[in-house]
This record gives structure tokens, C-alpha cells and sequence, in this order.
């Protein structure tokens, strides 16, 4: 079908305001977040239903025209960016954006693809309840998104990560039927649970449209602290103790490198000034029915022994949730930071708790070995082994040119994440970013696998060409 001939049945199907079809109302479709990825489209097409969605993608389908989810088109691996090819038609999810339901006795809630994080966040805590998914970007992205990735965050050492979370879905398929599996259950036992082949796949199975979420009670307080260490070991001998001490209350534990820290104050204006000195820095935080004083007063008396005992360096305790943001505000900004410094190789790699002080020791002797003026941007989630972990040149101006050594740095930190029982990607996806790397540390079954299912639901290759597989 000719471009125009596809346009006027996209516009009779939703609108033709929620058809994008101009180069500058496109644009901002067509590039990923960090700009790494731009391609072309026929056009954005914005539904604002799941019966718009699945009319469109079937007008696709019978045109035989590619097709790309997007959310909030805050992803890092280049999953939600069109082919520069031209040929796909990207479906925008922002329309739908209902909350249709909150089910406080069964502590779930049933969101369309497009909310916010944010605001699926915020309903919930209206609501007396927790959705415990927080990332950096929760006031962009959207659930559909976080989904299609298997989002982790901050809170993955006690909720678990997106997978974890959902226990129903609603999927428009590549065809443009529905799948209406919006079931509220912990317990369903009949068969294959088909959620989680939509879960991780980054749009190339089909379109999530809504979801079921589990909610959480409320917290009724929260302990939050930032830490000096010496060293990544001892980061991770400081998180089992903590975990012995305090169990479940242990929310999150995040790794933060000095090197990471100095970037986010030389770039945004955070506050939280007076933090002790050191290579290596834990922010952990505490939740649970406990009342604030009483939480506080547990990790004071922890601290205190920690660091009576070499355990701990130093530490700053928040004393209210305004010095608890700002604990947390140089954890979160740390990714912009890094945007602003300029041009970076990064990995998201995950490994066993127990190596990680072994990879990072590992990786910068490697690196260091092989470019000299390397410096690496360390941070992530040590509770549940998730390492962020960058390379910059130390001058910003050789950032650019620095980039072209990708594939030798990707092939040092990558072989040395597998060879320690690792995964090159923990929560950021595959997309287009390391498509190419996936056969190399991937069994051949598990991609002999994945292309069957990737077949047998979409036998034309029609739901977002050139991702993933």
C-alpha cells in the first residue's frame, strides 16, 4: 500500500490530529533518549484505546507495514527507535493513560500502558497502598515501557523487578487480536503463564495495552542513609551484615563509585553538601511498619557498631524526608550527569553479589591495561547484583573519538561479566544496542528458542524489526 493510502486509514481509525505525519512533529519520535539511535517512520500514529491499537496494528498487518511500540521513549538500548530504513509505522502509547481500577482488598490496580510511572506511584500511595517500581525516570516513562524491559530500579532487593509485580496483562498481538488476560491472581496454575513472553520483550511480540500491578501496604517509616566505604568488598560485606540485622526492612542498597558522586555535583545543583570523604559510597534505606523514630534509632545503633568495628568508614543519617530526597537526588541524577559530562560507554551488567568487587577490580586492570586515560563511572543496585558500569576518556573533549573503541571495551567488560556468571544486560534491555552481542554469550537453544516463540507469535517479522533478535 502507497505511504498516503496507509496515512488516511491510520487517520479514519484514531483521528487525524493523532496521526504525526510532518518532519518536526515526528522528530521527537524518532531519536532515542541519549541520541545514540534516529530513524524514520511513515508516520506516529497515537491511538487512544486498546480497540484503536488493535485496528491499527491490523491495518498494519494486512499492509504487511512494521510496526514499533513506544512509551515514554526513555529507554537505553534503542528498542523504541524505528529502523533509519523508513518503512515502520511507531505506535505512540501516551493516550492511554486511564488508571481503571484500584482493588485495595486484593492489593492490585489495573493500569493502561501509557501512565506514568509517576503517576501510577502516586495513585497508589492516594490509595493507602505502595507500587514499588521507582526509577530515575519514573516522571517520563511509562508502564508499558517498563514492562516490555522488565524494569528493575531501586527497590528490586525487596519487591522484585517488573516481572515480579504483574500478575495480569491485556497484549495486542502482531494480527490485532487482544488478549485479554487482565486476571488479578497470585495463583493460576493453568498451564503456561503467557504474561512473561511479553515481559522483557521489548515490543517484539506484541503491544501491552494494560496491566494488573501487585500493591504493597504503606510503609509507615523509612531509615535513610548514605555511607563511606573503602572498597566495593567491603560495600559487599556491609550488605550481607546488613540483611542479617534487618532483614526485609532493607528496601535498597545502592553502589555509588566517587568518581560518580563528583560528576552529579559538578553538573546539577544537589544539595546534601556535608558527606564524608571516600572512594566508595552505599545509600541504603530502611522501610517498614515500625514508626520513624524507633527505624532511626535501629540504624543509628547499627552504624555505630559498623563503624566501631571497621566496618564503616563514616555515615550520614537522614533525620526527615527532606534530607532523605536529597540522600536520593544524587543517587537518581547521576544518568543525567553523565549526559551533560558528554559521550560515554556503558554497560548494564548483572552478576553474583559474591564478584562483584572481583569484576570491577577484573574489568579496570583490564581496561586500564588497554587505554590508559580511561575513567569509569561505577554505580547500581549492589543488593541485587545490578552494576552500572561507564567508560569516558578523563579529558571530556576525547569523548567522542573514545567512542569508536566500543566494541574492544564492550568485548573486555562483557566476556569478563559471562566468564564470572554474569549477564551483559541486567535491567536495560537489548534493543538495538547489543543485538549483535547477544549470540555471543547466549546458548544456541536459548536463541533457538526465542526465535520459535518470536515465529510462532509473529510468523511476518512485522512487530519491531531489528530488535532484540
Amino acid at each position: 500500500m502507497k505511504r498516503d493510502n496507509l496515512i488516511r486509514k491510520l487517520v479514519d481509525l484514531v483521528g487525524e490530529t493523532h496521526v504525526l505525519t510532518t518532519e518536526d512533529a515526528m522528530s521527537p519520535h524518532l531519536v532515542d533518549w541519549r541520541g545514540r539511535y534516529r530513524g524514520s517512520a511513515v508516520c506516529v500514529v497515537q491511538p487512544g484505546s486498546t480497540a484503536e491499537v488493535s485496528a491499527v496494528v491490523a491495518t498494519c498487518a494486512l499492509n504487511g507495514v512494521a510496526i514499533v511500540p513506544q512509551g515514554g521513549n526513555t529507554g537505553l538500548c534503542g528498542a523504541a527507535t524505528p529502523n533509519p530504513e523508513g518503512g515502520a509505522v511507531v505506535v505512540g502509547l501516551a493516550r492511554l493513560n486511564r488508571i481503571r481500577s484500584i482493588d485495595q482488598a486484593n492489593n492490585t490496580m489495573t493500569v493502561e500502558a501509557g501512565c506514568l510511572l509517576h503517576d501510577i506511584r502516586a495513585a497508589a500511595a492516594a490509595a493507602q497502598r505502595l507500587f514499588p517500581l521507582s526509577l530515575a525516570a519514573e516522571g517520563s516513562c511509562q508502564i508499558g515501557g517498563n514492562l516490555s524491559t522488565n524494569a528493575g530500579g531501586v527497590q528490586v532487593l525487596r519487591y522484585g523487578n517488573a516481572r515480579e509485580l504483574t500478575l495480569g496483562l491485556e497484549v495486542v498481538l502482531p494480527s490485532g487480536e487482544v488478549w485479554d488476560a487482565l486476571r488479578g491472581l497470585r495463583k493460576n496454575n493453568t498451564g503456561y503463564d503467557l504474561k512473561q513472553l511479553f515481559i522483557g520483550a521489548e515490543g517484539t511480540l506484541g503491544i501491552i495495552t494494560a496491566a494488573v500491578l501487585k500493591l504493597f501496604p504503606q510503609p509507615r517509616a523509612t531509615a535513610t542513609a548514605w555511607l563511606a566505604v573503602a572498597s566495593p568488598g567491603a560495600a559487599v560485606s556491609l550488605l550481607g551484615h546488613l540483611q542479617d540485622r534487618f532483614g526485609a526492612a532493607l528496601t535498597a542498597c545502592e553502589l555509588i563509585s566517587d568518581v560518580a558522586l563528583q560528576i552529579v555535583r559538578r553538573h546539577l545543583h544537589c544539595r546534601a553538601a556535608d558527606l564524608p570523604a571516600s572512594p566508595w559510597h552505599l545509600l541504603i534505606e530502611l522501610s517498614g511498619s515500625d514508626d520513624a523514630a524507633t527505624m532511626r534509632e535501629g540504624l543509628t545503633s547499627f552504624l555505630a557498631a559498623a563503624s566501631d568495628d571497621g566496618r564503616l568508614d563514616n555515615a550520614v543519617l537522614a533525620h526527615n524526608s527532606e534530607q532523605a530526597r536529597e540522600l536520593w537526588a544524587l543517587r537518581e541524577n547521576i544518568g543525567e550527569a553523565e549526559r551533560r559530562e558528554g559521550p560515554s560507554i556503558k554497560h548494564d551488567v548483572a552478576l553474583p553479589i559474591s564478584v562483584l568487587p572481583e569484576f570491577i577490580a577484573l574489568a579496570e586492570q583490564a581496561l586500564g591495561a588497554a587505554f590508559p586515560d580511561l575513567r569509569s563511572v561505577v554505580f547500581g543496585h549492589i543488593g541485587d547484583g545490578n552494576l552500572h558500569y561507564n567508560q569516558s576518556r578523563i579529558d571530556a573533549a576525547d569523548n567522542l573519538a573514545f567512542l569508536d573503541a566500543r566494541p574492544q571495551v564492550n568485548r573486555i567488560v562483557h566476556d569478563l561479566a559471562h566468564r564470572l556468571g554474569g549477564s551483559i544486560s541486567a535491567e536495560h534491555g537489548i534493543g538495538q544496542l547489543k543485538r549483535d552481542e547477544l549470540p555471543r554469550y547466549k546458548q544456541p537453544l536459548e536463541l533457538d528458542l526465542m526465535r520459535a516463540i518470536k515465529r510462532a507469535i509473529d510468523p511476518r517479522g512485522l512487530m519491531n524489526p531489528g530488535k532484540l533478535l
